[in-house]
This record gives C-alpha cells, sequence and structure tokens, in this order.
C-alpha cells in the first residue's frame, strides 16, 4: 500500500495551488492523489470541462508538468497519439527517458461523450492511464444530467418536480463497460480512501497496456452540500455500498476495501440537496428502489470476486 511519509519526498507536486476551481471540489483532490501513482515524468492530456477550464485559464496554468487541452469528445484519441509518438520518437532513439502518459475528462467527457474514443483506445492497446472524475453530472455547463448521474438526483436537465422526481433511469455502469474490453487494469476510487486510491494509481501507472480509473469526486455545488463536507461524503458514499471499492486486475476482480458493514443508502442521500425531494411521502419509495439496487449490484460484485477467486 501506498506509504504517505515516502510520497512526501519522493513524489512532486504535479497539480499547483492557486487555480480556479471551488474550494472543496474533490476533482483537484483526485488528480493531486492519482499523480501520486508515478515518479516517472508524466504528460497529461484533460477534456474540456471544470478540470480543464479552472486549471489553465489563459495566461496561467496549474500543471507543473507537460499538459494538453482537447475537445469534450476525444481526450483518449488524444493521449493514445501522443503515446504513439513518443514510441516512434523512442524506437528512433531520440528520446531515452520513460515517460508515463495520463488522459483526465469528467463524466460527460467519459461515460457520454467520448465513450467512442475511450472504448477505441482500450482496445488498440495504448499504453496510458485514463482516469475518469466523476461528479455526475455536465457541472462546468450548468449542472445537466449525464449517464453517471443516479436514479433520483435533480438537475437542470432533470429537476424533480410535479412531472418527474428527479432522473428517472439508473446510471450506466461504466467500469464494468471498461472491464469488457479485457484491458490489464481497471478500478473505482474515491478521495475518501487516498491510500486506496493513490496504490490502484500505482498500479495502473505500472501495467503495460491501457489502465482506468473512475474515481466518485463529490461536487458541492452540483450536489448541494457545504464545501468542506467533501470528503465525509465521498466516505459516506463508500460506507453505503453508493461506490464500491473494486479492482479487476487481469481480469480478476475483488474489493479492495469492504465496510464492516453497509449503512442505508438514506445515509447518503439525506446529506445532499439534489435529493432531498426523495424524503417527501410521494416519493419514498424511490429511496427503496435504489436500495434495492445497490444491493442487487453489491452482490453481483460478491459474485464476481468468488468467481474470480476460483481461477487464480
Amino acid at each position: 500500500m501506498a506509504n504517505i511519509k515516502e510520497l512526501s519526498e519522493k513524489v512532486p507536486e504535479r497539480l499547483g495551488p492557486g487555480h480556479r476551481l471551488c474550494a472543496g471540489c474533490g476533482a483537484s483532490i483526485a488528480v493531486r492523489q492519482v499523480l501520486m501513482g508515478t515518479e516517472e515524468a508524466v504528460v497529461a492530456v484533460c477534456a474540456t470541462g471544470c478540470l480543464e477550464v479552472a486549471t489553465t485559464i489563459y495566461p496561467y496554468t496549474a500543471w507543473r508538468i507537460p499538459f494538453m487541452h482537447n475537445a469534450f469528445e476525444n481526450a483518449a484519441a488524444t493521449i493514445s497519439g501522443i503515446e504513439t509518438a513518443y514510441r516512434a520518437l523512442k524506437k528512433k532513439g531520440k528520446i531515452k527517458k520513460e515517460i508515463k502518459f495520463v488522459a483526465f475528462g469528467g463524466d460527460g467527457g467519459t461515460y457520454d461523450i467520448g465513450l467512442q474514443a475511450l472504448s477505441g483506445a482500450l482496445e488498440r492497446g495504448h499504453n496510458f492511464v485514463y482516469v475518469c472524475y466523476s461528479n455526475e453530472a455536465y457541472m462546468n455547463t450548468g449542472i445537466q444530467r449525464s449517464s453517471a448521474t443516479p436514479k433520483g438526483a435533480s438537475t437542470t436537465t432533470a429537476p424533480a418536480g410535479k412531472l418527474i422526481p428527479g432522473k428517472v433511469q439508473f446510471r450506466k455502469d461504466l467500469t464494468a463497460i471498461v472491464a469488457s474490453h479485457r484491458i490489464p487494469y481497471a478500478c473505482q476510487g474515491t478521495i475518501s480512501h487516498w491510500n486506496d486510491l493513490v496504490t490502484k494509481a500505482q498500479k495502473a501507472f505500472r501495467v503495460e497496456g491501457p489502465a482506468f480509473i473512475n474515481v466518485l469526486t463529490p461536487c458541492h455545488r452540483g450536489w448541494r452540500y457545504p464545501q468542506e463536507e467533501t470528503v465525509k461524503i465521498a466516505r459516506l458514499a463508500v460506507e453505503t455500498g453508493y461506490w464500491p471499492l473494486i479492482e479487476i486486475e487481469e481480469g480478476i476482480w475483488r474489493f479492495t476495501h469492504k465496510p464492516k458493514e453497509r449503512k442505508p443508502i438514506g445515509e447518503f442521500l439525506k446529506t445532499q440537496g439534489r435529493f432531498q425531494h426523495l424524503f417527501t411521502e410521494e416519493n419514498k419509495h424511490i429511496i427503496a428502489e435504489i436500495q434495492k439496487e445497490i444491493d442487487a449490484d453489491w452482490a453481483r460484485l460478491e459474485e464476481l470476486q468468488e468467481a474470480s477467486s476460483k481461477t487464480t
């Protein structure tokens, strides 16, 4: 597991202070933790979104590594091209040192708009790490729903009201979709469990071929909670089973952390304004539906872990 003392002494700070992300933003915490996963030189790209907009306000940048901004939909394609150019130059002897490559994209740019570029890059087998920082909506453009938005959440394009009680669909299971590409490494993490996330980043940067990290990054503006509670809410997501901490390594599924006893999902939902309408009498059945889905997903993950253990 990652050691905080060793990290502080060996790994340079790759994302500097002074950026314009909101106080309490989960994305900046996730980026710093992921970039602690390697001591090698790193090249990063970032899809249009909160992270890119707030860290690269011209003529300034918070990135202390080579960085390229790309369009909303093509972060994976961009990093694929850079990684391919690197391999070609290294083969010709024009580059000697080892360089790692990482792409960052929000859930809008990963679950939705950039899925085709991500799938293509994974299928081709490029050697890079893709990090989805999921704040579960298009936060940069006004809190519109994405396919990462959970059932029942109120957004500007799926507002809770007389006609609908927030988003009516369950969120997409992107981690499972990525794992179906049979890449060397895929995982889920969150900022409250830094040791788990940094250790997963270390694994992701070490593997040969594509790796994927899906990081839950709470957003106090879109989720509507006090900005100082970001890490607390991320921890609740894990403790309720809302965001299981898992990894899929060479096809082997396993939990990297399991709460001793999962808390009811209501403990997580009640902390956020986007779910407050669910606690009215006419909408309480939706909380029960969400709990049922979480229980079923947890059981499925346990079955996958058990099946994986029999093959090793």
